[in-house]
């Protein structure tokens, strides 16, 4: 445990849920690690549309986790809990956690953290944990994907969508996605999609079955929810798997039991925020076993829309329900 530290810290509350105006710097003390636990200087903060859903009051955090919004940092350890083993103070780390990311120090289990792959600063590695944990766990673990198949990405331009499109593509898999313009169909185009479809003026469907002569793909990763799910169904190839991770059409659907027995489907998906240190632990070490080579030999790379100071979080926020980013938004501490 390293006694020099601040006694308190900028980070920014939700003063009440609503709009980007209801993010807000305060002064709280910095939190000091427990069993297990690294307290991290941050530099950077990746923001993620969850931060959006906490800051509107539709996603509180699980119980015991701090209410500063922020589910991935990079930094530098300031201290450390009993039992923290493999790392010292001083070392540069970025890590996944349930929260506290908008802040000067934020807490972070160990078996969470990963050392910044090799090339990357402390902007672009913060814009890691959150979109890589889950494009590795949806993806290539609930999903399957191997190398010689298909798959259909939805959000292609956002952090999640760039992030799918790139490991997909470096582990052997042939990609689709859509986009919600000729720019953001050409970033995905260029980041290693065969075919990006922009859904405000073609059917992906009609796209992709086209492109597969027929046959579908193997894989859909979906983001959109309640809207596309049944064309997600037409649209897989038999055993094809359906991954769900985010509901911005809504959550609930019809399905039709006829089509998922005739094409043998898999529909599977989860949220990660709320699962075990344990459980995050051991995507952590699939990522850093299988992703970070790919990072280290520049196959995949965070692609940055935008930065942004922490105490201009509002702004960040205001961008990311824009829709008008390509790529990961971050804030600079």
């Amino acid at each position: 445990m390293n006694g020099n530290l601040p006694e308190t810290m900028t980070a920014i509350e939700i003063a009440t849920p609503g709009g980007p105006e209801a993010l807000r710097a305060a002064r709280r003390p910095v939190p000091r690690p427990g069993a297990g636990e690294a307290l991290v200087r941050v530099a950077a903060a990746g923001v993620n549309r969850p931060d959006v859903m906490q800051r509107k009051g539709s996603y509180p955090p699980p119980a015991g986790i701090t209410d500063i919004p922020g589910l991935e940092i990079a930094g530098t350890v300031a201290a450390l809990g009993a039992d923290a083993d493999g790392w010292k103070v001083g070392d540069t780390v970025c890590a996944l956690v349930a929260g506290g990311g908008y802040a000067e120090y934020c807490l972070a289990p160990v078996p969470q953290c990963l050392p910044l792959p090799r090339g990357l600063g402390m902007t672009e590695a913060a814009a890691l944990p959150e979109t890589v944990f889950t494009v590795w766990d949806n993806l290539f673990t609930r999903g399957r994907l191997a190398a010689g198949e298909s798959v259909l990405v939805h959000g292609g331009s956002s952090g999640i969508g760039t992030t799918a499109i790139q490991m997909a593509r470096a582990l052997g898999a042939r990609v689709f996605a859509t986009a919600g313009s000729k720019e953001k169909c050409a970033a995905c185009e260029k980041l290693g999609a065969e075919r990006a479809i922009n859904y405000r003026e073609e059917d992906f469907l009609e796209v992709v079955r086209a492109s597969t002569g027929g046959h579908g793909v193997d894989v859909v990763l979906d983001m959109v929810g309640a809207d596309y799910f049944a064309k997600n169904l037409d649209v897989l190839a038999p055993e094809g798997r359906l991954i769900e991770i985010a509901v911005m059409t809504g959550s609930r659907t019809e399905l039709s039991l006829v089509k998922l027995m005739g094409k043998r489907l898999t529909i599977t998906g989860s949220t990660l925020r709320a699962r075990t240190v344990a459980e995050k632990g051991a995507i952590a070490r699939g990522v850093r076993e299988k992703v970070w080579p790919l990072i280290a030999a520049g196959k995949v790379k965070p692609l940055i829309h935008a930065t942004f100071p922490l105490a201009r979080a509002g702004d960040a926020h205001a961008l990311m329900e824009s829709s008008g980013h390509i790529g990961k938004i971050v804030l600079t501490v």
